[in-house]
């Protein structure tokens, strides 16, 4: 805190609060202000600090400034996906076919879908903050393929009556082990090069 034409001032943010002198003006004793700038402000005013804020700053994180592709494309899908399973939801309640109850298997597969749809999107975060890494980007690309392979893949067999593709829904399951465990590599080895700048 300082000491300006006898009233204190405190900076922040660049910025300095001073509070302006009550000046009265022999014509008309009307009182006006004074300030840094040439604007008149009541009582206070906002004037930039002399000191640069820059040696200031706190030390904060920098991600890298452009954006993968695959981040943009996890983020989208994921955000997608998950639009899709609340859409799923409410339909199955009311199609014909599940008059007597969605069967249970339906129900894993949108809660899966719901699940692994969050992990789209924490994928393409990670890749946003880490970098286009191949463990990252094979975690994403493991959650779509497990989405397909599990979740529609049911959805075709008890809605369509299509079970040409039975076999694959255990390996849609296999698919999402393999793209969590990927996503922990990733973020590990990742996180070992993360530096913080003054």
């Amino acid at each position: 805190m300082s000491i300006f034409m006898g009233f204190p001032f405190v900076g922040f943010d660049g910025f300095t609060v001073r509070l302006a002198e009550k000046v009265v003006t022999d014509e008309n004793q009307s009182i006006g202000t004074k300030s840094c700038s040439n604007a008149r402000l009541p009582l206070i005013a906002l004037c930039p600090s002399p000191m640069s804020s820059s040696s200031s700053a706190p030390a904060s994180f920098s991600p890298p400034e452009v954006w993968p592709l695959s981040a943009r494309w996890f983020l989208v899908l994921g955000a997608i996906s998950a639009c899709t399973s609340v859409v799923f939801s409410a339909a199955f309640a009311h199609l014909p076919v599940f008059a007597g109850g969605v069967p249970t298997a339906v129900q894993t597969a949108l809660s899966q879908q719901q699940f692994h749809s969050l992990g789209l999107l924490f994928t393409g975060l990670a890749l946003r903050v880490c970098g286009a890494t191949r463990w990252l980007q094979a975690a994403g690309w493991l959650m779509l393929v497990g989405l397909l392979l599990f979740s529609f893949n049911l959805y075709a067999r008890h809605v369509l009556a299509w079970d040409a593709l039975r076999a694959l829904v255990p390996w849609g399951g296999m698919a999402w082990i393999v793209a969590w465990l990927a996503l922990a590599v990733g973020c590990w080895r990742a996180g070992r090069g993360f530096k913080f700048k003054n």
